[in-house]
């Protein structure tokens, strides 16, 4: 392997964090024709082994670097012996490759990932970037950041109201930011009552009964509930809400499984009292596996979604059929 490595290990629970990071690998292209012709986006759990080789092993065609985007490793990676065979692969990846691998790891499992593993005896050959959701009561100044990032100003306490709506989701967070400082036409900062006049206090109960209707098959009011969301929220908004609703679900429904109560839910997943009572509840009335069925087929959407293979609107409505027949 070369000493200016061309591989890249992204992990941490921040989902938006690290789709923002994979964005940032575009710029290695100077021209648009090269970078779609130069990129290859793959999923472990559905490529071939031949797709990774072909990927990887492809000459860069009118530029100096292919970008290779693999997602989910351990999906495919489960055994030591398919691990040995991945690492020597990655070991003899051409300089002309950048290969970016990334995968969703909680804190508790961040440290002995296999991949940190391998990578920590690479004498520094293999970069690794952690992308870990903030906790609870660092939020607020990550509204403030971002706010900035995104050109405007937010008050402390709109900060904190937003807190309150949002807990520590990231992707959430910034789509609310967004809204809000269009709202205000980024000409002064954001304030406690833009905050409550424009985010997603109110779409929230029709997300919660969205989830009860399909938990308990119901796909005629989940649709109902479906469109009237669309028609107050751009279809982007009502996705976020849907990942980030399935995703405290799955969280919280393996918090029930190690026999946690609604108050460890509240802890494990840095949200308000009030939205962690509500989890806590729907997610006994499903199965961890179901959760992670649904969670696995949200992410394929997103993927499709991002490459222009499908429209969110489309995919959520898919998504209530299938659920609910």
């Amino acid at each position: 392997m070369s000493k200016e490595s061309n591989i890249i290990f992204l992990f941490g629970n921040d989902e938006f964090a690290i789709t923002r990071r994979l964005a940032e690998f575009g710029s290695i292209f100077t021209d648009p024709t090269s970078a779609d012709m130069n990129t290859a986006r793959l999923d472990a759990r559905t490529m071939s082994e031949d797709d990774l080789n072909n990927a990887v092993n492809a000459m860069p065609f009118l530029a100096k670097q292919r970008l290779v985007l693999l997602a989910n490793p351990s999906a495919r990676y489960n055994r030591p012996e398919l691990r040995k065979k991945f690492f020597e692969f990655l070991e003899n990846a051409p300089a002309t490759t950048q290969l970016v691998i990334y995968e969703i790891v909680e804190p508790k499992e961040a440290e002995k990932h296999w991949l940190n593993k391998w990578a920590e005896k690479q004498d520094g050959n293999v970069k690794t970037q952690a992308f870990m959701m903030p906790r609870l009561k660092e939020m607020s100044g990550w509204i403030v950041n971002e706010t900035k990032k995104q050109n405007g100003q937010i008050e402390k306490a709109a900060a904190d109201r937003l807190v309150e709506m949002v807990g520590a989701d990231t992707r959430q967070a910034a789509q609310e930011i967004l809204k809000l400082l269009a709202y205000v036409n980024w000409a002064r900062p954001v304030k406690v009552a833009d905050v409550e006049a424009v985010s997603i206090v109110t779409a929230e109960p029709d997300i919660f009964a969205m989830v009860d209707a399909l938990a308990v098959g119901d796909g005629q009011s989940a649709q109902k509930l479906l469109h009237r969301l669309l028609e107050n929220e751009d279809a982007f908004s009502v996705w976020g809400m849907v990942v980030r609703q399935f995703r405290l679900l799955l969280l919280a429904r393996e918090v029930i499984d190690r026999r946690g109560g609604a108050n460890e839910v509240k802890s494990a997943l840095g949200v308000h009292p009030f939205v962690a009572e509500k989890i806590f509840g729907q997610a006994k009335r499903f199965s961890l596996t179901s959760l992670e069925k649904i969670y696995h087929k949200l992410l394929e959407i997103d993927e499709a979604a991002k490459t222009s293979q499908v429209t969110l609107d489309l995919a959520m409505e898919t998504l209530v059929v299938e659920l609910t027949t």
